[in-house]
């Protein structure tokens, strides 16, 4: 195997389109997907540090670094296609947990990974930081037992916060 060519990538609407339009309401099928080319186990880690979304009460803009990894099966999610999913949830009210769970439902449904957390870091207002955290493993596989595991040993060590 020696890459993607044209012909692998055609389906693709936003990857290379110089018009791109943001959408600013939550918007599940701007996702997209390509085929995973390897067979083996491996993550991909995204990290969106400017993600915004609001208070469903207040209209209160949240912001967050959301931390998104997986271990793909036969499909990965296109950068800028979730590059531009994230931004749809910019006037989107919705509680940080709620927030967490839609955008790995959503991705579960795209891509049907072996597995995939969604962490998010949310800056305080009020005094108060909300970070949640959820992940899912293929029910059945070693990857179920993975998640159980990673569920309960998620904040075992965590990352200095510098930001907040």
């Amino acid at each position: 195997m020696a890459g993607r060519n044209e012909e692998t990538l055609e389906h693709l609407a936003l990857l290379g389109n110089q018009n791109t339009r943001y959408k600013f309401e939550y918007d599940p099928g701007i996702l997209e997907a390509i085929d995973n080319l390897h067979t083996r186990d491996y993550f991909v880690k995204f990290n969106c540090p400017e993600f915004t979304s609001l208070c469903p009460q207040t209209g209160q803009p949240d912001f967050a670094t959301i931390y998104l990894s997986f271990i793909p099966d036969k499909k990965l999610v296109e950068s800028k296609a979730l590059k531009l999913y994230l931004f749809s949830f910019r006037n989107h009210g919705d509680f940080h947990e709620d927030v967490v769970n839609i955008i790995m439902n959503d991705l579960i449904e795209l891509l049907d990974p072996r597995y995939i957390e969604v962490w998010g870091k949310f800056t305080p207002r009020g005094g108060l930081s909300i970070d949640p955290y959820t992940n899912y493993g293929k029910p059945g596989t070693k990857y179920e037992e993975m998640a159980t595991y990673r569920m309960m040993n998620h904040d075992m060590n965590p990352e200095t916060i510098t930001n907040r």
